[in-house]
């Protein structure tokens, strides 16, 4: 008998709240365990769904995959809006050819063991083209968790190459998947040439809008700062869906506007990014719950050897091979290379991807799917738990300072002509020990903030600079370089 409203609404957001929160609080567990978050909001997913205790009966892989669509949308504009470009340019050819060659390549190796298995030569090639991407947030948030940092190579070079590798193995999915729909229409000529196409044409839109975007926001007066956030969003939405419609790529699209808009001039910019940030990860969250609700256990047995088999040699064959592959012409020394292969965790494309054959019906679909669940659970527990242990026994721990207890920044709608830089004080450093009074400062700037542990300290004449402050200092761009000569190098963010 169904629901009468409002009791049926206020049932549905029940549900959603209580998943949400014990997906969150769940997060504690995954930092104490050292293996990625995703792996428990999936394991929330399918304790809730029909088989498990939950009961909740989801079989929509139309709305699965609409959701899912979404979701990817704003967890790409959310990656493109943090990379900074001198990141892009520092690494764009290694990271560019990963993205690419790397996930033929993948696709194809994996496509190999999957024949082997037992899957015909088509659906092997989309089982590969959707576990051909990663996930660098993943690897990151292991490493937060554990209060470590990556070497800036090679915390850039993961960084782009999954924002990169996502379009294409949508792009290789999406066309495989079709072809396997329909055989014999497509011929390897007319698909490449289609590949690439999509590829230009997501790049220029996505690039274009981006570029627009920052036009009309330095223009625009908007009557309230929250508009600003549904004004990107709407670039970042629109950037996707004009080039889907114009054949091209649309995850593309919104990873470039992200990364155009991201580094232009923002209003209120540390909050915006905090917005985004949520919505990427409420994104994430969703779709390893959808997994889980999607999946039923009782379905996998048929699946398990060949899941954990293709899941393992991806882990410690394929992806390492590759990576070794794709690096050797740019002089990676091997620990770096060895560890980008090895971190190859899967996130959320591969859960959008393998909808997409379930939706156009695409022959053995079902059994790609509960694949890709092995998969992508496989990726979370080996290299996502020893993520840690590989940076610290590889050596690529970064000595990077540790981010301060609290931080101060500058919310203006218009861009101001000083800036608020943070500086970290060590031992080398010439003003550690001095008290301020004692600074040769320009006439411009000062200090705004000392940040020692979980104490504000508020900057005064006699206040002495000590090892492991975190000191913001206001400034004018042209006394930018004088500053740094005694401060070193700001801190990110």
């Amino acid at each position: 008998m169904p629901t009468s409203e409002p009791t049926g609404t206020a049932l549905l957001l029940t549900i959603c709240g209580v998943l949400l929160a014990v997906s969150v609080l769940s997060s504690r567990a995954s930092q104490r365990i050292g293996v990625p978050i995703a792996l428990f909001f999936l394991v929330v997913g399918i304790l809730a769904g029909s088989e498990g205790i939950g009961g909740i009966p989801f079989s929509d892989f139309r709305l699965a995959f609409r959701m899912g669509t979404l979701a990817l949308t704003l967890i790409l504009f959310d990656g493109g809006l943090n990379t900074p470009l001198e990141v892009v340019r520092r690494v764009w050819a290694p990271a560019g050819v990963l993205a690419f060659v790397g996930v033929v390549l993948m696709a194809g190796l994996v496509a190999g063991v999957a024949r082997l298995g037992g899957l015909e030569w088509p659906a092997a090639l989309v089982l590969g083209a959707i576990v051909s991407s990663t996930d660098a947030a993943a690897t990151f948030a292991v490493l937060r968790a554990s209060g470590l940092q990556l070497k800036r190579r090679v915390a850039a070079t993961l960084e782009v190459e999954s924002g990169v590798n996502d379009p294409a193995a949508v792009i290789l999915t999406m066309t495989l998947a079709l072809n396997l729909v329909r055989p014999g229409e497509l011929q390897l000529m007319e698909m490449l040439l289609g590949i690439v196409t999509q590829l230009l044409i997501g790049a220029v839109i996505g690039i274009g809008a981006g570029y627009l975007g920052r036009a009309l926001i330095s223009r625009l007066h908007l009557v309230t700062g929250g508009l600003y956030p549904a004004l990107l969003l709407a670039f970042g939405l629109l950037s996707f869906g004009v080039a889907t419609l114009a054949q091209g790529s649309g995850f593309l699209a919104v990873y470039l506007t992200g990364i155009v808009l991201g580094n232009g001039p923002l209003p209120y910019r540390a909050g915006l990014f905090r917005i985004f940030d949520a919505l990427a990860w409420l994104s994430q969250i969703g779709m390893f719950l959808m997994l889980g609700l999607l999946v039923f256990p009782s379905r996998l047995g048929e699946m398990a050897l060949l899941g954990v088999i293709v899941a393992l040699l991806l882990a410690l064959v394929i992806r390492p091979l590759v990576v070794a592959l794709c690096l050797a012409p740019f002089r990676y020394p091997r620990n770096e290379t060895l560890f980008i292969g090895w971190v190859g965790l899967r996130g959320a494309v591969p859960i959008v991807l393998a909808t997409f054959p379930v939706l156009v019906g695409a022959p053995g679909a079902d059994r790609i799917f509960h694949l890709v669940f092995f998969i992508v659970v496989l990726s979370a527990i080996i290299p996502g738990a020893t993520v840690a242990w590989a940076t610290r026994r590889l050596g690529l721990e970064s000595r990077e300072p540790p981010a301060p207890h609290a931080v101060l920044a500058i919310e203006s709608r218009v861009p101001l002509l000083g800036e608020l830089v943070s500086f970290y004080i060590d031992d080398a450093l010439v003003v550690c020990g001095l008290r301020l009074d004692e600074l040769d400062f320009p006439e411009g700037a000062s200090v705004a903030l000392v940040v020692r542990g979980d104490q504000l300290v508020p900057p005064k004449g006699g206040t002495v600079l000590r090892p492991g402050d975190h000191v913001y200092v206001v400034v004018e761009p042209e006394d930018r370089p004088l500053i740094q000569l005694m401060f070193g190098r700001p801190e990110e963010g």
